[in-house]
């Protein structure tokens, strides 16, 4: 009889378990139990390709561009952002660089620069049209970089587009017709970094007290950015940007991650997920783990900087890195990666459960370079062809196979070798698997993990090609008699059906 009771009794209880309500989701609160309930939105884990945007003063050096605010004021060496440590023990080349083209960094310093970006040449509905062209899904502009100048209108600081430089709000011009164009849009901080960007010393303009606004209040090197700093600068601007511009993707950069940030991550979250839910979206926070790991896994979105994963990773995740090798700004000396070459990075990042954010560098006229808009139409060629492998699709089972190892950790990408014919990649979506050759073949395509005892197959088809493909299957492997003449480029993706 007791057992019967006890059965009825969690039987009720089960009952009676409160159910989550998708349509009336419980505020976020400001701790890690609450925040654990977050989940990154199927908008964000069916579009696979985005843009990052880089532009601002920096642009107007043309060299040296990425970190200029701060190595133009490098004189004894290179300093370490994390330590503060200066190894080389020599100027860095842009701080020449700036005396010869604008003037001694007492007299005229990286803050005298901002009038001289202007914009006059930048058409926000011509750059969105391009983004779409390149099949971009989402577009994550620059809201305000390590150098403490804001491309929107700011509350909290002069240094602003708004009253310096352009003289009208680009950041919302951009954002408004990135939504008007159909696309998500989200904005980037790297805000954090300021405090400790610039060389601080009496004989720059960065030592003296009247200009830390934008140089930061005057500190020791590498010494943690105060209370009163982060409560009265970080997190006001930061708030400003989401209520203000309500991005659908809020991404931070390093430095984010440093100890002294902790007390404002929980803050943070809660506070950009609850202003997510007050206009019935979804939002996504991208961070990285770089250095202090700062957000626990499944509260967040992972984002890698310049790096992969080499395996398929549980929780959908980010690579963002841009079109130029060397560089995130536009410079005169800016190489660019092949279309081809991004393209496989770009199927190798999918077939692990991730997307990539790519990034390009305007001129200082907010003209688009006409070298990153060819790759960006070839990518988009590519993705018109074969996006059908990529958009909404998922990783397999295993994310693919091949000789080409993926090298791991911060800022990697360098390390990687270049993909071979051997190397193949997997996605699937409603029922189809699609094996995706990184580098066009020129002769059979062997594929070893599909082999006769995984799945017996009924098709396949080479997406862009009409016409279905002769293959055979063995114990050992999958072959696939490739078509000729096909005048593909890049990646080969063939859709393969089983029986």
């Amino acid at each position: 009889m007791k057992k019967i009771v006890w059965i009825f009794f969690t039987v009720t209880l089960m009952s009676f378990t409160p159910k989550k309500d998708k349509k009336n989701p419980p505020k976020f609160e400001e701790n890690w139990e609450s925040l654990s309930n977050y989940e990154i939105p199927q908008w964000m884990k069916d579009a696979k390709f985005g843009i990052f945007i880089h532009w601002g003063p920096n642009s107007v050096a043309e060299l040296h561009t990425d970190w200029y605010p701060r190595w133009m004021y490098l004189d004894n060496g290179i300093m370490n952002p994390q330590t503060g440590e200066v190894t080389h023990n020599k100027p860095h080349p842009a701080f020449q660089y700036h005396k010869d083209k604008f003037g001694d960094q007492k007299t005229f310093g990286y803050k005298d620069l901002i009038p001289m970006w202007t914009m006059e040449h930048f058409k926000p509905a011509e750059w969105v049209e391009l983004f779409k062209k390149a099949g971009a899904q989402y577009v994550v502009p620059v809201a305000e970089h390590h150098d403490g100048y804001a491309l929107y209108e700011s509350s909290y600081t002069p240094y602003n587009a708004v009253d310096m430089g352009p003289k009208y709000d680009v950041f919302k011009a951009l954002t408004n017709e990135i939504k008007k164009q159909g696309l998500i849009c989200g904005a980037s901080s790297h805000l954090a970094f300021n405090w400790n960007f610039y060389n601080q010393q009496d004989y720059f303009d960065t030592g003296d007290p009247a200009n830390e606004i934008i140089y930061a209040p005057p500190h020791k090197p590498s010494e943690p950015a105060s209370e009163e700093w982060l409560a009265n600068v970080w997190w006001p601007r930061t708030k400003e940007i989401i209520d203000l511009y309500e991005p659908d993707i809020l991404w931070f950069d390093f430095f984010l991650d440093r100890p002294e940030f902790a007390p404002y991550h929980k803050k943070l979250a809660a506070y950009y997920y609850n202003s997510g839910l007050k206009r019935d979206k979804a939002v996504v926070l991208q961070t990285k783990n770089y250095k202090y790991p700062s957000y626990p896994e499944g509260t967040h979105m992972l984002d890698l900087e310049r790096s992969k994963s080499d395996k398929i990773l549980d929780g959908y995740w980010q690579t963002d890195t841009s079109i130029g090798k060397n560089s995130w700004y536009y410079a005169k000396n800016w190489k660019s990666k092949t279309s081809q070459d991004l393209i496989a990075d770009l199927v190798d990042i999918v077939s692990k459960n991730g997307c990539m954010l790519l990034n390009i560098g305007p001129k200082k006229d907010g003209t688009i370079p006409e070298d990153q808009q060819k790759i960006l139409l070839e990518i988009g060629d590519w993705l018109n062809t074969n996006g059908e492998a990529i958009y909404g699709a998922s990783h397999w089972e295993v994310f693919g196979e091949g000789p080409t190892k993926t090298a791991t950790g911060h800022l990697s990408e360098s390390k990687n070798k270049s993909f071979t014919k051997e190397d193949i990649r997997f996605t699937c979506k409603d029922g189809i698997l699609y094996a995706i050759s990184l580098v066009p073949p020129n002769q059979q395509v062997i594929v070893k993990y599909l082999n006769s005892s995984k799945m017996k197959i009924k098709s396949i088809e080479l997406l862009g090609h009409k016409g279905k493909l002769d293959f055979s299957q063995s114990a050992e492997q999958l072959n696939i008699e490739i078509p000729q003449n096909t005048h593909l480029k890049s990646a080969w993706v063939f859709k393969i059906k089983g029986k």
